[in-house]
């Protein structure tokens, strides 16, 4: 394989530390990766990625410079089974080799291909819901650990000799501050969600919060499902500008025909326009595996079976922060977030704590969902107000309902009845959007919130407060939310 025009030219035989360059793997715009061997009894293989330095422009320099200190420290700190490891990081001492004296090289593990090579093709890949779990492990552990990936794609996921994956290529990696990290402008067109853009570019790059690695999960996903992305078009920037479209509403989701029907649900979520609405890494990790089958939605204790957007719940109530399992012997997985003395229907408790920790607005808990729904239908799935237009648990009206629905089913107006497991979610998709619009108002967030679904957040900024005509309601929604909290 000729590399002279690869980001990094290495020949063949080179040494570097105790590694000896190997066959040429791939290059990108920056660097580029070898097989490496290390000589003695059992001819230990890495690969070797080399990060120029006096082949680039200053700028670019500078950028390079913060892409190898992102990975490094990266790996310095996180430690999982999905994410590549590294095992040394070395720097080339050649005067007389100009364009490798002073190169960066980071020594990984050596993988067998990428998921790149696999959806080329064009058809679903083999095994793809196993993939798919766990590419979902891995970056729900990042979140949990407070990092963005910033760059998932096919081609940044190894495929490694015993056929399970890893996540790598971490140079666009960055920690989480508070809500939100920074990434220079960079990243695949494909894989970078619509709102990238439009955040202002600062000294620190484009904000970016843990939801752009869900965008890009539910693109990888769609491509190994199918072996085409969501967005149809010939050219990347065709294919982004209809991303943006259908994120600005000007025209629906269309997914792949061939998407199976079990998984478009989960890759529509993914793809949720409002990344406040996305569902979490750790919520998706549980989803793909009921999907894949490695784990059975279901509560084995109480024998009460969930859908899989709500078993979900499951994985964070038993206080797992990701990539664990759920604990079928504890007794109330629920303890943790509502009183198990109360009179929440059980039934409802998994679908409620899942529409009160769909974000991490201030004022949004399980307990206020729960005591919501109390004070508008006493947990009445059935309720039908037809005069005031008003249906089931939350007293949804079809015409709002419509825009908290999951997002292949969004902006077309539902029918009553309305399941428990349309009616509760969609509370939380609800205060997620509307919270942080009231965050200048004085007053308890939580039942602001409350306020709000029983008039609308415009109401309540313009009363500054908790309008007088609803705060009975309000009362009542706040004595619910104190017996119903742990």
């Amino acid at each position: 394989m000729d590399t002279e025009r690869w980001a990094v030219s290495v020949p063949r035989g080179y040494r570097v530390g105790d590694w000896r360059v190997g066959r040429p793997i791939a290059t990108g715009s920056w660097a580029s990766v070898y097989q490496g061997v290390r000589d003695g009894e059992d001819a230990t293989r890495a690969a070797l990625k080399f990060l120029p330095t006096g082949t680039v422009t200053r700028r670019q320099l500078g950028h390079l410079k913060d892409m190898t200190q992102r990975e490094i420290r990266l790996h310095s700190r996180l430690r999982h089974t999905r994410l590549i490891r590294l095992r040394e990081t070395l720097v080339i001492d050649d005067a007389e080799n100009p364009e490798l004296d002073g190169a960066c090289v980071l020594v990984t593990d050596l993988a067998e291909r990428s998921l790149a090579d696999l959806v080329a093709g064009g058809t679903p890949v083999p095994d793809a819901p196993r993939l798919i779990a766990e590419i979902c492990e891995g970056i729900a552990h990042m979140h949990a650990e407070k990092w963005v990936h910033g760059d998932l794609k096919p081609n940044n996921v190894l495929m490694m000799a015993d056929g399970s994956v890893r996540l790598a290529d971490f140079g666009l990696a960055t920690e989480i501050d508070g809500t939100h990290g920074y990434l220079p402008p960079m990243g695949s067109l494909d894989h970078v969600p619509p709102e990238r853009w439009g955040e202002p570019l600062s000294e620190r790059g484009h904000a970016v919060w843990a939801s752009a690695d869900v965008w890009a999960l539910g693109v990888t996903a769609c491509q190994l499902l199918t072996g085409h992305l969501p967005f149809n078009a010939p050219t990347a920037r065709a294919r982004y500008v209809a991303a943006a479209e259908y994120a600005a509403g000007e025209r629906p989701l269309a997914l792949p025909v061939s998407l199976p029907d079990a998984w478009r649900s989960w890759v529509g979520d993914c793809l949720t326009p409002d990344p406040r609405l996305r569902p979490s890494a750790a919520r998706q990790l549980y989803r793909a595996r009921v999907l894949a089958g490695t784990v059975e939605a279901s509560n084995r204790r109480t024998g009460i079976r969930m859908a899989g957007a709500t078993a979900a719940a499951l994985l964070m109530l038993a206080g797992v922060s990701g990539a664990g399992m759920v604990d079928s012997s504890v007794a109330d997985p629920f303890g943790r977030w509502l009183r198990a003395d109360s009179d929440i229907p059980r039934e409802y408790r998994a679908l409620i704590v899942e529409a009160g920790t769909m974000c991490d607005e201030p004022g949004l808990s399980p307990a206020l969902v729960a005591g919501i729904l109390k004070a508008e239908s006493n947990f009445d799935a059935g309720l039908s107000d037809v005069a005031n237009n008003e249906y089931g648990l939350a007293r949804w009206t079809p015409s709002v309902l419509q825009y908290y629905l999951p997002a292949d089913r969004r902006g077309v107006v539902p029918t009553p009845p309305f399941s428990p497991e349309d009616a509760i979610p969609a509370v939380g998709r609800y205060l997620c959007v509307r919270l942080p619009l009231m965050a200048g108002v004085p007053g308890d967030p939580g039942l602001l919130g409350a306020a709000a679904f029983r008039s609308s957040d415009d109401v309540v900024r313009r009363e500054n407060g908790i309008p007088e005509r609803i705060r009975p309601f309000v009362e009542r929604v706040q004595k619910h939310r104190a017996e119903y909290q742990p």
